[in-house]
């Protein structure tokens, strides 16, 4: 999550205090980032406003076109409307589209588009790109725009096609439908969006590994981060040059993902309504997805509202937690958390400093995790207080779809289109902070760090 500022990463922000200026207008990176998507965001709710957009009569209402396009620009899949029904193949293109963009991320894919018309960059487009995509210094911006081109097109690519050729041969669709539904889940897997072309998810092939293993591995992709695989790509038979970002990603990854997935088994294993109803290996197999999907994206191959109340509190720590940063993925991000937690560790050992991978971690990045995870823990209790005392839902399925919606995950119980307007429109609101509010915070927290020529006499108040 952090936009890096030293001097062999972006020098220009060593002497830099402000909002960097083009032709001597100031430039905010991270207000940019959010304009482009309120841009993308309201372009997106207009074309689903029209009724071409809808299978049925009229025209979808504000609030469903504007929660969907919502939901799909900021990579979440939590819908108030059956996807596969409500909408019209335009509408469903519409969404596809939102999702791809959202993916790649306004700004990176504008800075893009002028890479290819001018064949050079700005400092503004520069300083959007790496705000966006996190790269290691300005002249890594091409590169990392390349790669997060092609790397998205070739995963996507082989996914649709492995789904395409499964749902064509498997499930009898004819060609031209199952190349659609191979190619919408397959950018809505490795965005980690979760929108799906069937009312009940993935719920049909909760025991066909073809379909959850291939969706299951686009997901993970998608949420380690494109500064991640790009470095595996460079660097995959050197993994002792790898960065800490990269190594501390990938052990999170596994951790998080072994852990709950094996959580999810056990503690549905006899549940009839979710993996209770399967044979041991269909068990196995759905707890599996469902371990990997809290993280990131809103798949279900189990009726999510059915799961123990257990399983849904691990959910909602799972979601809050995320995935890799600068990836598709919601949450606070594995790094934050692993920062917080390596912090804690060394305060129980009397460490004076915290240590990681033999390197001392700054105090800036503990700072701003710890920064990043208390706002992140203040928006999800006020949205949950908010909903739960203003209306008759279970405080458990009130949390998790706040969590589920702040972290952009998709995942639900169920509720979402029954809450009141109201509720949704907040649902709304967290989508958009929850995609856009750990990045521009924290570049905004970087950008704005400047060095003291004094310090303070040092007090210490009591604690705990």
């Amino acid at each position: 999550m952090v936009l890096h500022s030293g001097a062999d990463d972006l020098g220009l922000l060593d002497d830099f205090r402000g909002p960097a200026r083009s032709g001597g207008r100031a430039i905010n990176p991270w207000r940019a980032i959010v304009g482009a998507f309120g841009v993308g965001l309201a372009v997106g709710t207009g074309l689903l406003l029209l009724p071409v957009a809808r299978s049925g009569p009229g025209g979808a209402s504000l609030v469903e076109a504007l929660f969907t396009a919502t939901s799909a620009l900021c990579v979440t899949g939590l819908a108030v409307v059956d996807t596969a029904t409500y909408w019209s193949p335009f509408g469903q293109a519409v969404v596809l589209l939102l999702i791809q963009a959202g993916g790649f991320g306004i700004m990176t894919l504008a800075s893009m588009l002028g890479l290819l018309v001018s064949r050079r960059l700005d400092l503004r487009s520069r300083l959007l790109a790496t705000a966006e995509t996190k790269s290691l210094g300005m002249g890594d911006v091409r590169a990392v725009l390349l790669g997060v081109a092609r790397i998205s097109l070739v995963v996507e690519a082989v996914v649709a096609l492995v789904l395409t050729v499964r749902f064509a041969t498997t499930y009898g669709e004819p060609l031209g439908r199952a190349v659609w539904l191979g190619v919408f889940h397959a950018v809505s897997a490795f965005n980690n969006a979760g929108f799906a072309l069937f009312s009940d998810s993935l719920v049909g092939f909760a025991t066909d590994p073809w379909i959850s293993v291939t969706v299951a591995v686009a997901v993970i992709l998608g949420s380690l981060g494109f500064p991640v695989i790009i470095e595996l790509l460079r660097q995959h038979r050197r993994p002792r040059r790898w960065s800490i970002h990269t190594r501390l990603t990938l052990v999170m990854t596994g951790v998080l993902l072994v852990g709950g997935s094996l959580f999810v088994t056990v503690a549905e294993w006899r549940n009839p309504l979710t993996l209770g109803a399967l044979d041991p290996a269909g068990r196995v197999l759905a707890g599996f997805f469902q371990g990997v999907m809290p993280r990131t994206a809103g798949f279900n191959s189990v009726d999510t509202g059915a799961m123990n109340d257990g399983t849904l509190l691990a959910t909602d720590v799972l979601m809050f937690i995320g995935g890799g940063s600068a990836g598709t993925a919601g949450g606070i991000k594995v790094g934050t958390f692993a920062v917080l937690l390596l912090a804690i560790l060394s305060e129980l050992r009397g460490d004076p400093d915290v240590n990681l991978f033999d390197r001392r971690l700054a105090p800036e990045a503990i700072r701003q995790a710890l920064s990043v995870a208390l706002l992140s823990v203040a928006v999800v209790i006020g949205a949950t207080l908010v909903i739960a005392t203003t209306s008759a839902w279970d405080l458990d399925e009130v949390l998790f779809e706040v969590v589920s919606a702040f972290a952009t995950v998709g995942l639900s119980t169920g509720i979402t289109a029954d809450l009141a307007v109201g509720h949704q429109l907040l649902l709304v609101v967290l989508m958009f902070a929850g995609r856009l509010g750990p990045v521009t915070f924290v570049s905004a927290l970087v950008l704005r760090q400047h060095g003291r020529l004094f310090h303070l006499p040092e007090g210490r108040p009591l604690i705990g």
